[in-house]
């Protein structure tokens, strides 16, 4: 009986172990954006990493809540000020809805937070090391392009994390150009089925940021990376432009069964969902809170960077006034414990662990600011969801789920109370909302693997196949000419022309000698009669 059981306890174990790499890699991990929601979703590759037994360097503005043995994190120290250079009254009151707004702002980002990651001291230490080695660099593709001179220093392959899901820019690193026709911008809420109209807008917006991004946004990462890494690469320093070729492959957080089907590579893997794991044990007071709510429980949240506190007080009050005609109970993550005057129904508190919730069955609506985190979150767990967007992908996200039929949205600077109230209640007592999230939820979690796995399985693929650069395609090197076959149509044409003049020249040509022999025949006849 004791060998049984011991032969038992050896099998869990090999089935433990069974997903951990037989390899420890040394791994670059890159995180210099500054916000929560960010490296939260980062988090969930270093945890697994670790998991794994891969030694981790990991730069980053958020020191870690669980130290681990194989982790070495660089902080960056004082972590960037968003708000200073992003402020959030300007978001309430919709500044940045303009999708070439919310371009420009990515950008200006994007520089700003790069300069900063790189001015930090031990950042510039890093820079500077001539000891280290890393087999594989994982960074997050979120305009920080001059960070991928860390791989061409330590001569290592790149996996960059895709968080937004798919860009034009990142189709071109793996060899494809993107089909305007049918696929659209990545700040674009369209379906592969466009009007006319939304086809020319799409490929202005597309247009647009192509240019800019050659012309004005890359030079000036270009500048950067040569203000901070000359000297310390050996050789000519190359161009970032040159640097994106050589990404290995891309971790996009896209899910085939809510976003535009796309042209692909093998470089290119989906990984959407990644970071929703099965609901952990509530706190008493919430699992109470939650169990005990007699017509349900309306979920609150605007996610880690904008906080309800931020909000204006009369949109405050608003919200609170439309709560307190609720006949279901609120949950509101609202980040200071005073509020005013607040109805019996509603409960705040600082911090709630939304995936937790989101899981439970008593929760009706959640109310969202529509990132794509907590969207996709709300999608998994088939929670009708009412979007109130602010700036950036939370348009898109929001315009999405509304077509999708899971969801109502409203517009922030607009809505009244009686719109919050209206809209709540609508989502609760028509019963297609909720059958289109729970269609939206089954399709969602459909997936051969689970995606974190998959993730990390891609990630150790890279380090072991040293760059495994058949993952894209030559694409990615040809000129634009001989990409779109511009030469051999334009050889073709010359040649069709040639076809055609020569032919029709050497008859004119024969024309003129018949004519020139028919006009001296014509003389010699004419003589000879005189």
């Amino acid at each position: 009986m004791k060998v049984m059981q011991l032969r038992w306890l050896l099998l869990c174990l090999a089935a433990l172990l069974l997903p951990l790499s037989s390899t420890a890699y040394n791994v670059l991990f890159m995180g210099p954006f500054p916000a929560p929601s960010h490296w939260m979703w980062l988090e969930h590759f270093l945890r697994d990493l670790l998991r794994r037994g891969h030694h981790v360097t990991a730069i980053t503005n958020h020191p870690t809540k669980y130290p681990h043995e194989n982790l070495t994190e660089i902080i960056i120290d004082p972590k960037f000020d968003i708000p200073y250079y992003l402020p959030k009254a300007n978001i309430f009151q919709m500044r940045y809805a303009s999708d070439f707004q919310n371009l420009q702002m990515y950008w200006k980002v994007g520089l700003l937070t790069t300069e900063h990651a790189l001015n930090d001291p031990k950042v510039k230490s890093l820079i500077a090391s001539n000891h280290l080695h890393f087999d594989v660099m994982v960074m997050e593709q979120f305009f920080h392009e001059s960070m991928i001179l860390f791989a061409q220093k330590f001569k290592c392959p790149v996996v960059t994390l895709g968080t937004m899901g798919y860009a034009d820019n990142m189709d071109n690193t793996m060899g494809l150009l993107t089909p305007w026709a049918f696929i659209p911008h990545l700040l674009l809420s369209h379906t592969d089925q466009m009007t006319f109209t939304q086809r020319a807008y799409n490929t202005y917006l597309s247009l647009y940021d192509m240019v800019m991004r050659r012309w004005y946004y890359m030079p000036q990462m270009q500048k950067m990376a040569e203000k901070y890494f000359t000297g310390f690469i050996d050789g000519p320093l190359p161009h970032v432009l040159d640097l994106e070729k050589n990404i290995s492959l891309m971790l996009i957080n896209s899910h085939r069964s809510i976003d535009v089907p796309r042209p692909t590579m093998p470089g290119l893997v989906n990984v959407g969902g990644l970071h929703i794991k099965k609901p952990k044990h509530l706190p008493q007071d919430l699992q109470s809170f939650l169990d005990n709510s007699t017509h349900g429980v309306v979920y609150f949240s605007l996610g880690s960077y904008i906080k309800s506190t931020d909000m204006p007080l009369e949109k405050i009050a608003l919200i609170l006034k439309a709560f307190g005609k609720l006949k279901q109970d609120v949950l509101w993550k609202f980040e200071n414990s005073s509020i005013g005057h607040m109805p019996p129904n509603v409960k705040i508190q600082s911090w709630l662990p939304q995936n937790d919730i989101l899981a439970h069955r008593n929760v009706k609506v959640f109310i969202t600011h529509g990132g794509i985190f907590g969207t996709q979150e709300g999608i998994h767990w088939g929670v009708p969801m009412l979007c109130i967007p602010l700036f950036g992908d939370q348009h898109r996200n929001s315009i999405k789920s509304v077509r999708a039929g899971y969801a109502r949205s409203l517009n922030f600077g607009q809505m009244t109370s009686e719109d919050l109230v209206q809209n709540v209640q609508l989502l609760i007592s028509d019963p297609s909302y909720k059958q289109k999230a729970l269609e939206s939820s089954r399709r969602f979690r459909d997936n051969p693997i689970h995606p974190l796995d998959e993730a990390s399985y891609w990630i150790e693929y890279v380090a072991r196949h040293k760059g495994a650069k058949y993952l894209k395609s030559y694409g990615t090197y040809m000129p634009l000419y001989q990409y779109l076959l511009l030469d051999v149509f334009g050889c073709t044409l010359l040649l069709l022309a040639l076809t055609i003049w020569l032919p029709l020249k050497l008859l004119k040509w024969l024309g003129k000698m018949v004519h020139r022999k028919s006009g001296i025949g014509k003389n010699d006849a004419h003589k000879k009669f005189q």
